[in-house]
């Protein structure tokens, strides 16, 4: 049977679904649902934008339908974000507003007081993160005596934000005999295989492959890379989105400097750029949300835990400032375009030393990553004349040229028409090449045959001489303190390839270096101490960050 009739759902969710446009169900849903309906516990692997939210709201609608309602809650969803929290309990709503369902999203940053009235008036489903669904059970106003469905929604990312233990409370304030209990993760480590063992009772298991890697979903998402030096990246974007020219973008940082300096400087170009990172307060994350909804900002600089659970339905580009650190991270941000059938762009900036990820990425998503080359400036030049000669073909096509035919008409009495033409040409594509044209070209990054970053190559690593007094380097270098060490899993080469990686330096520039427990000395040339100071400081020697310094003797 085709379409979600085949479900055999109540004829008020089929119409809902059809009044919301929804006419096939997804992989995940068709999988899920029967499932469900009968009353199983499910394990399921998809990754986010599949339609996850509707395969386990439908179930829950079907089981609750239009019977006497309760003061405890039927089911709880549980999700790691404010923003997860809002969406899901939004979707539930508009599936089952003709069962006059109640759903309520209980989170922080909004007035717990609201919360309280709700509850004690009774909820059908209550979609909560799992902190302030602790803080309830301990208050005594969320009672799950009686809750017949526990679904964890995206359960990876929970337990990456630290939420193992809030699960566990949650868990054991539910009928563990009686209840149905549905989990789903864009990824399967053991932490999840774990939770299911302790919490399902002979779960079903289903695993949907990745739209965005394959098959006709993937189609619909180009994905490219463009190598760019350290240095050069923040011009590089700028130059990338606007030869784009996005409807709204999303760009992923690895750290809230990061974030900040960046949409500073894209704000310095004419994008309206906002920033959005756990530094905020709720209240400046809701504002963000909220202009990029109204169209009144375009482009979201973010870190990864802020943006867990956006859903933007006018996104038309996610852009990897920073490779992504596993290939799981690069899949969970790129599902965040091309959703519903819509086309997307998935954009990556990569140092050269970068390139052997974007391998391994093409490789586990069977997607082919285009390197692409930076704009140069003639490209921009070409793609501004092209928005000017767009936007002139518009006007002139538009009903409204008669209030300027005047202008037109006295001036061709003093010039040929098309001089009049092309002042006016020139006029409008000013007003459409933003804050000014760059003037120089980015530089080239270039890979040799074999596949290697130029400049690559193998590294030829110092060996450690913790038994080499501390005195004063001569000859033109200088000793760097470097605040990580033996006790951090620190050894020569991991400080090494920081250095060669994140500087102009090579492995070779690199002298004597000593590493002690708590911390590392390295000797590195006087006239590049400055710029190692910066880079390290910028980044993390194998997973930490470390104060660094000019050694003090």
């Amino acid at each position: 049977m085709a379409g979600f009739a085949g479900l055999e759902l109540r004829p008020e969710l089929t119409a809902a679904l059809a009044e919301l446009g929804y006419e096939e169900p997804t992989p995940i849903q068709l999988a899920a649902i029967p499932v469900l309906l009968d009353g199983r516990d499910l394990l399921g692997q998809a990754a986010t934008g599949t339609g996850k939210t509707a395969a386990f709201a439908l179930p829950i609608l079907e089981r609750l339908g239009t019977g006497k309602r309760r003061r405890e809650p039927m089911a709880l969803v549980l999700v790691p974000t404010r923003e997860l929290a809002i969406q899901v309990s939004q979707a539930v709503h508009r599936y089952g507003r003709r069962l006059g369902v109640k759903v309520l999203p209980i989170y922080g940053g909004q007035p717990i007081g609201r919360q309280l009235r709700d509850l004690d008036a009774g909820v059908d489903v209550v979609v909560a993160t799992p902190g302030r669904a602790v803080d309830h059970i301990n208050r005594g106003t969320l009672r799950l005596g009686s809750v017949e469905v526990v679904v964890l929604d995206e359960a990876d990312e929970m337990l990456d934000m630290g939420f193992a233990e809030d699960l566990e409370a949650v868990f054991s304030q539910t009928p563990a005999e009686s209840r149905q209990t549905v989990l789903f993760s864009a990824t399967m480590p053991n932490r999840i295989d774990a939770i299911a063992r302790r919490h399902l009772r002979d779960p079903a298991r289903i695993r949907i492959a990745d739209d965005t890697s394959q098959g006709a979903e993937g189609e619909r998402v180009r994905h490219s890379a463009y190598l760019v030096q350290r240095a050069h990246k923040a011009a590089a974007l700028g130059r990338i989105l606007d030869a784009e020219s996005p409807t709204a973008a999303l760009v992923f940082c690895r750290t809230r400097e990061i974030v900040d300096n960046l949409t500073e400087t894209l704000a310095g170009r004419g994008y309206r750029a906002e920033a959005l990172h756990g530094g905020m307060s709720q209240e400046q994350r809701d504002r963000v949300m909220g202009r990029l909804r109204s169209s009144t900002a375009d482009l979201i600089v973010a870190t990864d835990v802020a943006a867990r659970g956006l859903d933007i339905e006018q996104l038309t580009h996610v852009v990897n400032f920073d490779v992504p650190s596993s290939v799981e991270s690069y899949v969970h941000r790129m599902g965040r375009v091309g959703r519903a059938g819509r086309e997307g762009v998935a954009i990556t900036l990569a140092e050269p030393r970068e390139h052997r990820m974007l391998k391994l990425i093409e490789k586990a998503t069977k997607r082919r990553i285009s390197i692409e080359k930076v704009p140069t400036v003639a490209d921009l030049r070409a793609r501004r004349l092209d928005m000017t000669l767009a936007a002139i073909r518009e006007a002139i096509l538009g009903e409204d040229l008669d209030h300027f035919r005047v202008v037109v008409e006295s001036l061709s009495d003093e010039f040929d028409l098309v001089e009049v033409a092309l002042g006016a040409v020139k006029l409008a594509h000013s007003a459409t090449a933003g804050s000014g044209e760059d003037d120089q070209d980015i530089p080239e990054v270039r890979l040799p045959s074999g596949g290697q970053p130029a400049g690559g190559g193998k590294r030829e690593f110092t060996k450690t001489r913790s038994e080499r007094p501390r005195s004063a380097p001569s000859g033109g270098a200088t000793r760097l303190y470097v605040g990580v060490g033996r006790d951090a899993g620190i050894r020569p080469q991991d400080l090494v390839g920081a250095i060669a990686g994140e500087t102009s330096l090579s492995g070779r520039d690199v002298g004597a270096i000593e590493i002690s427990a708590r911390f590392s000395l390295v000797e590195v040339p006087e006239s590049a101490a400055d710029e190692v100071i910066e880079a390290l400081r910028g980044t993390k020697i194998r997973g930490q960050r470390a104060t660094v310094r000019r050694e003090r003797f």
